[in-house]
């Protein structure tokens, strides 16, 4: 017999390393997406003012086309009852009377928003003369204008004049009522007359001395209480105060009679 072949050692299996700190690869992965996140709707929510307006005269075209209130747009909002939020029609509305101001123009027109939607006030000195209801040549000239930047928009409007508290002097007009109630007509029908405004978007109100802008104490503030406001009401305006359309239906004079069957 030959010599015994030597044994081969084995060789022991050394466990390999294991990491446990490979879940910072991961980590680091969700906190670059997340910062890529958050920048994106930083640069989302920065809005510049032209865009801003082009968007709006957008929307305002879309919902002229189609027939939609535009300041009925709303959106959610956290903890609302009905989860709806005016941001929408609050931005239409600064737009429209950033719009008008620029449109309008001059001493004659202020342009503000309230609570029931955008207010064009047209002071008296320069649209009518006193005492009358006389549209004046300036006067018709600005509500020309208006009336063009306004006929697109479903909104609809409330005409409303107002005085001071000054009794009138005039044999046309026997208290201020008539006179304020007179002037917002007169603007009513120049509207559908010459403004291609439909009738039923139209309303008129007078209140005389009683809804001045400040108190009647002095000269100045009784000009500024001289006016007729043109109001595009919003929508919430419109829901809670105007009053709503009332489809007639047959009266009984349109009823036909029946025929008699036979003879008695």
């Amino acid at each position: 017999m030959g010599p015994a072949a030597p044994r081969r050692r084995r060789r022991r299996s050394v466990p390999a390393h294991v990491s446990h700190e490979r879940w910072l690869v991961s980590y680091a992965d969700f906190i670059t997406l997340l910062f890529a996140f958050f920048t994106t709707m930083y640069a989302i929510s920065t809005v510049d003012a032209q865009k801003m307006n082009k968007m709006v005269e957008s929307m305002q075209t879309a919902f002229a086309t189609t027939g939609v209130p535009a300041t009925d747009s709303r959106l959610p909002r956290p903890g609302d009852d009905e989860a709806v939020a005016a941001a929408p029609a609050e931005a239409f509305e600064a737009a429209l009377a950033r719009e008008l101001s620029a449109t309008l123009g001059g001493d004659l027109v202020d342009v503000m928003v309230d609570e029931r939607g955008v207010v064009i006030s047209i002071k008296e000195a320069g649209s009518f003369t006193t005492g009358s209801a006389d549209l004046s040549p300036v006067a018709r000239d600005v509500l020309g204008r208006l009336a063009a930047s306004v006929r697109a928009l479903p909104n609809t409007l409330r005409i409303e004049g107002h005085t001071d508290d000054v009794p009138i002097r005039s044999g046309r007009f026997a208290s201020n009522w008539e006179l304020s109630t007179a002037r917002a007509t007169a603007v009513v029908q120049y509207f559908v007359q010459e403004g291609g405004i439909a009738p039923d978007r139209l309303s008129a109100a007078g209140y005389g001395e009683f809804h001045g802008r400040v108190p009647n104490d002095s000269e100045a503030n009784r000009a500024r209480n001289r006016r007729v406001d043109v109001i595009v009401l919003n929508a919430e305006t419109v829901r809670e105060e105007e009053p709503r359309r009332l489809v007639a239906g047959p009266t009984p004079a349109a009823v036909a009679a029946p025929e008699p069957t036979g003879a008695p």
